[in-house]
């Protein structure tokens, strides 16, 4: 196998197969230290051209490196389980972007480990862009920085009945006292409403530490929650049925403080600034660090079918 990195992209590292293939699960088995050491590096790195065996086989490759893939829980996105714990990547219509964020970071805990398996590609752009969220820590001016370090930050789900991911499917129950003490064990604040609606609220750290390289980095969904990084007439039309209280998703200063718009499009600005893609081939398998690389979707064209799974769970900091 060989390895190269773009000239002009710090990620993802791409390791590629020799000329007449080679079987993944063993090429795994056989350098699985030195590919996580590889990943903890770069932040991310991409397996091209290897024999996968479909997603059975790339279910195979996700225990091989990680063990177990975790299930989805605390969904902010519709996702449809392929294969035990492997899912398809966010089912939002192709023409929306999605904007690059690190899994479940709005969480008591999250992935370490992200696993992308490209099963179909798309016919024009449909890439998963990836951010370096040290890169993004260093570029936020550092009054920003300091003001989420002191304030943290909150996010506030509302969930409304027969509108978007229902509660049931969020937390995988129908039981509203298993939802209350997920919630409580979570550090989140439950609160029932009128016509089987729900809303949460959690307050969780903007800066973490990685736990292996001790870098520090950008890692929450402040930007990917607040309303202003929706589409235009997407933000529009939720305004005009919910208001801004009852939003989907939104996200505030810790202490409920609303965040300046300019602030916002300033983060914005500093994860597009870091971003880089690469073009999606037939059983491409890429492998994230959820605590060193923010990922994305683009709008395309075409039956694009990425499969995902998430791996190693890691206690969060509150």
């Amino acid at each position: 196998m060989s390895e190269r990195r773009a000239a002009e992209q710090v990620l993802p590292l791409v390791i590629e197969a020799e000329p007449g293939g080679y079987e993944l699960v063993p090429l795994i088995e056989a350098e699985r230290d030195r590919l996580r050491k590889l990943v903890t590096r770069h932040g991310s790195v991409l397996l091209r051209g290897f024999d996968v065996g479909a997603v059975a086989g790339f279910e195979r490759a996700v225990r091989a490196l990680s063990g177990a893939a975790l299930t989805y829980a605390e969904r902010s996105s519709p996702r449809t389980a392929i294969k035990g714990n492997v899912y398809t990547s966010t089912d939002y219509p192709p023409d929306e972007e999605i904007f690059l964020h690190n899994e479940n970071s709005y969480q008591a805990s999250w992935p370490r480990l992200l696993y992308f398996y490209c099963d179909r590609p798309p016919e024009t752009l449909g890439a998963t862009p990836l951010a370096d969220i040290r890169q993004v820590y260093e570029s936020v001016d550092a009054s920003v920085r300091d003001e989420f370090g002191r304030r943290k930050w909150m996010v506030v789900r509302n969930f409304h009945d027969g509108f978007g991911v229902p509660w049931p499917e969020v937390f995988n129950t129908t039981d509203r006292a298993a939802v209350e003490d997920y919630c409580r064990r979570s550090g989140l604040v439950a609160e029932w409403r009128d016509g089987n609606g729900l809303r949460t609220r959690a307050v969780r750290q903007a800066i973490h530490v990685h736990p292996d390289t001790a870098e520090t980095v950008w890692f929450n969904h402040i930007t990917f929650f607040h309303h202003t990084t929706l589409q235009p007439d997407v933000r529009e039309g939720l305004l005009g049925l919910f208001g801004e209280d009852g939003l989907p998703s939104n996200t505030y200063y810790g202490d409920g403080g609303r965040i300046p718009d300019d602030v916002i499009a300033h983060l914005r600005d500093c994860y597009r600034a870091a971003s880089v893609r690469f073009d999606w081939q037939q059983d491409d398998v890429l492998v994230v660090d959820n605590m060193l690389a923010a990922h994305g979707r683009e709008r395309y064209t075409g039956a694009r079918r990425i499969a995902v799974a998430m791996a190693e769970p890691h206690p969060g900091q509150r």
